[in-house]
């Protein structure tokens, strides 16, 4: 079983809160807008390294030149797709539907909105998780981060935790 922390929307600062939520997990994903490199090393820290992340759509050269746009793998059995900018079903982002079904993916992972979102897609048999925003920035009235697990093909024990309002 692998123990996920996932979060997004940084811009640049980062919950103190986050570093307890999160030492339990064997790997932090963040879905974009970081806002600096020292944000994903300070997540790095909490997992000794096991960091995946995307940059966003503020997110500088120092942030671009180490994280991708766009991320695939496999985390035990389950193939998961992460981009910042992402949609939700029925509103996906422009090429991202076609991208899902073209190399389906059994959980889709983005930030950008600001809106925490975890819906099951039933067209695409996909899993869309969006964590909300974490960060100070943004108009949401409360940051937002997830923890769940993946235990071989299963997506399990999801738990929203809410941090301190904006």
């Amino acid at each position: 079983m692998t123990k996920i922390g996932l979060i997004s929307d940084t811009h640049g600062w980062l919950d103190e809160k986050v570093f307890g939520y999160f030492s339990a997990c064997d790997e932090i994903w963040h879905a974009g807008d970081l806002g600096n490199y020292d944000i994903a090393q300070s997540l790095a820290g909490i997992t000794s390294g096991r960091l995946r992340a995307v940059y966003g759509n503020i997110d500088g050269q120092d942030v671009r030149s180490v994280y991708p746009e766009k991320l695939r793998w496999r985390c035990e059995e389950v193939e998961i797709f992460m981009t910042h900018i992402g949609g939700y079903p029925g509103k996906y982002a422009p090429g991202i539907r076609n991208e899902l079904m073209s190399r389906p993916t059994q959980l889709f992972v983005c930030g950008h909105s600001h809106i925490l979102r975890v819906m099951y897609d039933e067209k695409l048999n996909c899993l869309h998780m969006n964590p909300g925003a974490a960060g100070k920035q943004g108009w949401q009235k409360v940051r937002t981060i997830l923890r769940f697990s993946i235990d071989g093909k299963e997506i399990k024990d999801c738990e929203v935790i809410e941090l301190k309002p904006r």
